[in-house]
């Protein structure tokens, strides 16, 4: 039991990193687009990476800040930072905002999991964990946009974007009220959220707009 316990938090704190990874690549993507200097890059790909579990531990009172208790997450962003300006500089390659979308979408799948997970392990109320999964999931994308002076993303483009983060929140819950294991929800959470994200991308999926 121990052993799967311990399995477990493993997969959590991988899950953690990968969205980190993912939402500090679409950071830095966005900054590179818009001609950042390697300053710029930075200051967006942190904010990007680590906006949303930061919000989310100022909400739920935790402490140390997920970032604060693993510093080598700030070498590894800031490493990554440093290789793709050097690797988009000699290549040349033209970032568009469609790229810049399935990373992001990534990111959005593993941090709502992480979200969730992390509220309902502070004895949260459901909904709540939910929105904490959507905090967490949201916020970064939100603070790199607003930073790179575009309306976020995730209240323009009329695609599911918070909408998959609701609705993969809701699947985590309701798997941990099964009493399924804990990693199958993880998984689920990351699948339907991420999954949704991608349909909509592909699919072009709109929400309802307001009509002039």
């Amino acid at each position: 039991m121990q052993g799967i316990q311990s399995w477990g938090d493993t997969l959590r704190l991988l899950v953690e990193l990968s969205a980190t990874a993912a939402f500090a690549l679409s950071g830095l993507m966005e900054a590179a687009r818009k001609k950042l200097d390697i300053v710029g890059i930075c200051v967006v790909a942190f904010l990007a990476a680590f906006g949303g579990g930061t919000l989310r531990d100022l909400l739920l009172d935790q402490r140390p800040f997920f970032w604060v208790q693993h510093v080598e997450v700030l070498w590894g962003v800031l490493g990554l930072c440093a290789l793709a300006v050097l690797f988009l500089r000699h290549r040349h390659f033209e970032l568009t905002e469609k790229a810049i979308q399935w990373p992001d979408a990534l990111g959005l799948g593993l941090f709502t999991a992480t979200g969730v997970h992390h509220a309902l392990g502070a004895l949260m109320p459901a909904v709540v964990a939910v929105l904490m999964g959507l905090v967490t999931g949201v916020f970064g994308g939100v603070l790199r946009d607003m930073v790179c002076n575009e309306i976020p993303t995730a209240f323009r483009d009329h695609q599911p974007y918070a909408v998959c983060a609701f609705a993969g929140g809701w699947v985590y819950v309701g798997l941990w009220q099964a009493d399924a294991p804990g990693w199958v929800a993880l998984v689920a959470c990351v699948v339907v959220t991420a999954g949704l994200r991608g349909l909509a991308l592909w699919r072009n999926w709109a929400l309802p707009a307001w009509r002039a």
